[in-house]
């Protein structure tokens, strides 16, 4: 079994890469990407400056060649689609910052502001500098420290007004301690930096620097959003535990409800409640999941339940039985939605499978010798019958653990379907690629389950 789980984890990583670089070759591929929409409000923004009469609007950039290079190198395009990908995954090391410097000449890195209190203080900020040798170019950097000393409170507002309201900037704190020497604790020690030289130009005496770093799906590394402003891991895990609370409740109230009806109607096979029940589930299962949702809201929300979120605003102030009331008030007609789905093929699979095996010789021999009807259903015919409903575990977890786009949507519900769904819209591809990782290692796994499912339900299957 242990080696079996090995291989099934083995042939799980090709199968990864292959549904991962489909769909971010496509991606790349398909028009009005990222790197179309910018181009096309440049131009509108290049257009609607040229038209403006009134001289109030800045003039923008022009859409010149180079600007079109930056703008291909901002979002990748500038390498192969192969190179791309593997810079996704992290296996190949991808520029996080560029800098074009002076040889020979300190260059201030980027700087912050040191917050204390509510008054913004000074800032901390190191230097970078090309130096040249007999070795040839060396990039170095300073520690990070303090180019002014942080004044106190009480010195702060001796000095100036301060206006609570307002953000001071630097060229404050240049005006009022230009005189004042240099911080005695500044950081002055020079060390070999992680910079890299990628391009010197000779006739501007300038160097165009980089920092690389593999970081990428391997790293654990999902992606940035710039949209929405956040790491796509954290946009993620905010939103996955809703969609898994309604996906495993949709999951196992599906297999509690439609295992015993599929036995009822195996049983029943024939009569008025077999009839009566194959209508009403294959109705349900001809409507939609969201269209479902549309249906019950028209009819039962506002009034019996909620329409929007899937839990009340004072969530945080309710009891804790006061919460599992409400939870379940929000979930009641979304979780109805993602069981409509597979309500049908899990009840009818059921009931074939089962009075397919009434009809074996093992069963007639069990009650030939003496078992009694009960025994020989429940631990013999209905034990084999769940091996067609176990083959199928993986792909039912995959479906309800990675939430459904439309149903969220309709019940307005901020899960991780909902979020892939948002990112198809705004051609997000980060968000679209972090997603797609979630749901293939779910289905993955969820088919490693099945498989597992399967040997244990019936005996006859070993793995060796």
């Amino acid at each position: 079994m242990f080696e079996y789980v090995i291989r099934r984890l083995l042939l799980i990583i090709p199968t990864f890469l292959g549904t991962t670089f489909l769909v971010f070759f496509i991606l790349q591929v398909a028009p009005d990407g990222p790197f179309d929409r910018a181009v096309r409000q440049l131009k509108e923004a290049d257009m609607g400056s040229e038209g403006n009469s009134s001289g109030n609007v800045t003039s923008s950039q022009q859409l010149t060649p180079e600007l079109l290079n930056e703008l291909r190198m901002q979002y990748g395009l500038d390498k192969p689609i192969i190179v791309r990908y593997l810079i996704w995954l992290g296996l190949y090391s991808k520029e996080q910052k560029n800098k074009i410097i002076s040889l020979n000449s300190p260059f201030r890195d980027s700087f912050d502001f040191v917050k204390i209190g509510e008054y913004k203080k000074l800032l901390l900020q190191k230097y970078i500098q090309v130096v040249e040798d007999h070795n040839g170019l060396h990039v170095i950097e300073s520690g990070a420290g303090l180019e002014f000393p942080i004044p106190s409170d009480s010195t702060l507002r001796k000095q100036f007004t301060i206006d609570k309201n307002t953000s001071h900037n630097l060229s404050l704190y240049r005006k009022n301690y230009k005189e004042l020497p240099q911080n005695p604790n500044f950081i002055k020690t020079w060390y070999k930096s992680d910079w890299e030289i990628n391009k010197i130009n000779k006739e501007k005496n300038t160097i165009s620097l980089s920092k690389k770093s593999y970081q990428g799906i391997l790293t654990g590394y999902l992606g940035y959003s710039e949209k929405r402003g956040k790491e796509v891991s954290t946009l993620i895990s905010e939103r996955l535990h809703i969609s898994i609370i309604f996906g495993l409740s949709g999951w196992i109230l599906s297999y509690l409800v439609c295992i015993p009806l599929g036995i009822i109607k195996a049983l029943k096979h024939g009569s008025r409640f077999d009839i009566l029940s194959s209508s009403l589930v294959f109705i349900g299962y001809s409507i939609p999941g969201y269209a479902l949702g549309i249906l019950l809201l028209y009819y039962w929300g506002g009034e019996y339940f909620p329409i929007h979120g899937w839990r009340s605003d004072n969530w945080i102030e309710l009891t804790f039985l006061q919460k599992i009331i409400d939870q379940i008030h929000h979930a009641f007609l979304p979780v109805l939605c993602y069981m409509v789905g597979s309500f049908a093929t899990l009840t009818v699979l059921m009931k074939n499978s089962l009075l397919e095996n009434l009809s074996q010789d093992y069963v007639r021999t069990a009650f030939a010798k003496g078992l009694t009807e009960k025994r020989v259903i429940v631990f013999h015919a209905v034990r084999n019958s769940l091996i067609p409903l176990a083959t199928g575990i993986g792909s039912m977890i995959g479906l309800f653990l990675a939430g459904s786009y439309l149903i969220e949507s309709v019940f307005g519900i901020d899960g991780v379907g909902f979020l892939a769904f948002k990112a198809l819209l705004d051609r997000d591809y980060n968000i679209i690629m972090g997603n797609l990782v979630l749901f293939t290692m779910i289905r993955l796994f969820g088919n490693l389950i099945s498989d597992l499912a399967y040997a244990l339900i019936d005996p006859r299957i070993r793995f060796k």
